[in-house]
């Protein structure tokens, strides 16, 4: 993918998304579609995700993060773009 035509953006996800397989969820979906970044759980109940690829793939991806996995109770996604920074080779679970 041209460097030109790649985004960042930084998602939290808050509700029921902890403890219910959602990073794996997360990781999946975005290694399926070519995204890399990463994604970890946070102090405060939420999920953040940090990811890198095409502005309509990442945005496929926030679609699928909305509804997360079968156990998840999603109540909010914040999205936060900015340009890519090319840091990721992948996408992969932070702990």
């Amino acid at each position: 993918m041209a460097a030109g035509n790649s985004v960042r953006a930084r998602i939290w996800v808050s509700g029921f998304v902890q403890g219910v397989a959602y990073r794996a969820f997360t990781q999946r979906a975005a290694s399926r579609n070519g995204l890399r970044g990463g994604v970890r759980n946070l102090d405060d109940g939420r999920v953040a995700v940090e990811v890198e690829g095409e502005r309509q793939t990442i945005e496929s991806l926030i679609a699928a993060l909305r509804s997360g996995p079968p156990m998840a109770r999603v109540q909010d996604v914040q999205v936060q773009w900015e340009p890519a920074t090319g840091q990721y080779a992948d996408f992969r679970i932070w702990y």
